[in-house]
């Protein structure tokens, strides 16, 4: 698969909200972006607050937009606020350095789009994208930095 179809995008959001459910995790947003950060597929769960679609898209528009998984964006934001601050001017303003956004790529481990899911804790949100990402045959691996 050299792109993410938008079937395949809605098969994510299904299987993150099923892995949500499995867990009794809070109710969750799911937003799926393919490689040029556009958005394919989103669902909010009944009793999602307001704002968390827009926290959803941000997690994986953060990720594709700076090719690494939101976890790490959150570290580096630590280091470098300014930077993100700069980014969220420059970009959409929607970047969300939050574990929850995971990159999601094909078998030749080239990036197809992300998954950007909020809800929860971050840690939770981000278990969730990875179960969708495993479910659907895909790869998403969440990087820890050094």
């Amino acid at each position: 698969m050299n792109a993410l179809t938008l079937k395949v995008a809605v098969n994510l959001v299904n299987e993150a909200l099923a892995a949500g459910r499995r867990i009794s995790a809070a109710p969750l947003t799911v937003a799926v972006l393919d490689n040029g950060g556009y958005l394919l597929a989103l669902q909010r769960e009944d009793g999602a607050s307001l704002v968390r679609p827009d926290v959803a898209q941000g997690k994986a528009w953060g990720a594709i937009a700076l090719g690494k998984d939101s976890r790490l964006l959150a570290q580096d934001a630590q280091q470098r606020p300014w930077f993100y601050a700069a980014l969220n001017e420059l970009g959409r303003g929607t970047a969300v350095p939050a574990p929850g956004g995971v990159l999601i790529r094909n078998a030749a481990g080239v990036v197809i789009g992300a998954i950007g899911i909020s809800g929860d804790t971050s840690d939770i949100d981000e278990q969730c994208a990875i179960s969708a990402i495993e479910a659907v045959g895909l790869q998403g691996e969440v990087a820890v930095s050094a």
